[in-house]
């Protein structure tokens, strides 16, 4: 799914006993998989070395096969296109990573006996008068994206350090000092948090030692000063 697509043709018009120069087109696309959302970068070549004046277009084809009883029924539709600029006689247009987004449909269907949803990506040469030159190239819409790492873990580090980096960024030179534990906690909150001796006599009898002195001294102290630590 991540193979590039590529193809090749070459057109000659005739008409009669005149021949005009080939009419040539090559055209890539970076990979096979995509889902919807995503836009496809074409990238193409069109000369036109004939007489005529030709549009390259590109749009992409959903066809759909239903299978029953033994017969099959075929549905082609299209699902996205764009259009390039006229080219007239001697001109060569290129296209570097044009885009065409895909609208939201449904992912292919490959390993179904009764129904096939395929895609292809059609890049052409609109002729006047003439039979087109095409090339088809194979479409796979899934529902997860690919991501363009080898693997899921090298693409999973690379977001991971992304991520620290916009974290590493965002953090000041010198941090901020906390707030005083007297703006947090006030003398009445302290001390009516302070449990009654009586109610702790319970556990005093079963430590060997005084616990709740420790308790007293320690618990309801403010913590070290920001400067200290």
């Amino acid at each position: 799914l991540q193979s590039p697509q590529a193809g090749t043709k070459e057109k000659t018009l005739c008409c009669w006993f005149c021949t005009s120069g080939p009419i040539s087109l090559s055209a890539k696309i970076e990979r096979k998989g995509y889902t919807p959302g995503e836009s496809i970068q074409i990238f193409a070549e069109i000369e036109n070395c004939s007489s005529r004046v030709v549009v390259p277009k590109a749009a992409i084809y959903q066809t759909q096969a239903f299978y029953a009883k033994g017969k099959m029924k075929e549905v082609k539709q299209l699902v996205a296109n764009l259009r390039g600029d006229s080219l007239s006689s001697g001109k060569t247009e290129t296209w570097n990573g044009k885009q065409l987004k895909i609208p939201p449909v449904s992912p292919s269907i490959l390993d179904c006996s009764i129904i096939r949803v395929e895609y292809s990506l059609m890049v052409y040469v609109d002729i006047p008068g003439a039979m087109d030159l095409f090339l088809n190239l194979p479409l796979v819409i899934g529902t997860i994206p690919l991501h363009p790492f080898g693997s899921r873990t090298s693409s999973v580090s690379s977001q991971c350090s992304m991520n620290m980096n916009w974290l590493g960024l965002t953090l000041p030179e010198r941090p901020e000092a906390p707030p005083s534990y007297a703006e947090v906690v006030t003398e009445e909150q302290r001390q009516s948090s302070l449990a009654p001796i009586g109610a702790c006599d319970d556990f005093e009898r079963a430590l060997p030692g005084p616990l709740f002195a420790y308790i007293q001294e320690f618990r309801f102290l403010p913590p070290p000063l920001y400067s200290e630590v």
